[in-house]
């Protein structure tokens, strides 16, 4: 398995395919990233077109099992952040079926 891209490298490549410096990569991710908190915590999801949606979820309560004993104990309910894949993006990862 390949290894996972790091910030750095990824900032390296982008600023190689566009006219932009490195500096000016980050602040660009760095602000997605600060928008992205910004309008889930406001509206419950965020949508960047192309690549997906992140969106909170109310959890219930549930009963569990301790793995090692098997033993049921009560999970509280909880606010979660889910990512959706765009469609278009599953796809060209995946292949269409």
């Amino acid at each position: 398995m390949a290894k996972t891209m790091t910030k750095t490298a990824t900032l390296a490549h982008l600023a190689e395919k566009t006219t932009l410096s490195k500096k000016q990569i980050e602040g660009v991710l760095d602000e997605t990233l600060a928008l992205a908190c910004r309008e889930a915590k406001k509206s419950g999801q965020f949508v960047l077109p192309g690549f997906g949606k992140l969106v909170l979820a109310n959890r219930k309560a549930r009963i569990g099992r301790n793995p090692q004993t098997g033993e049921p104990l009560k999970i509280p309910a909880k606010r979660v952040c889910k990512f959706r894949l765009a469609k278009s993006l599953k796809d060209a990862v995946l292949g269409k079926k």
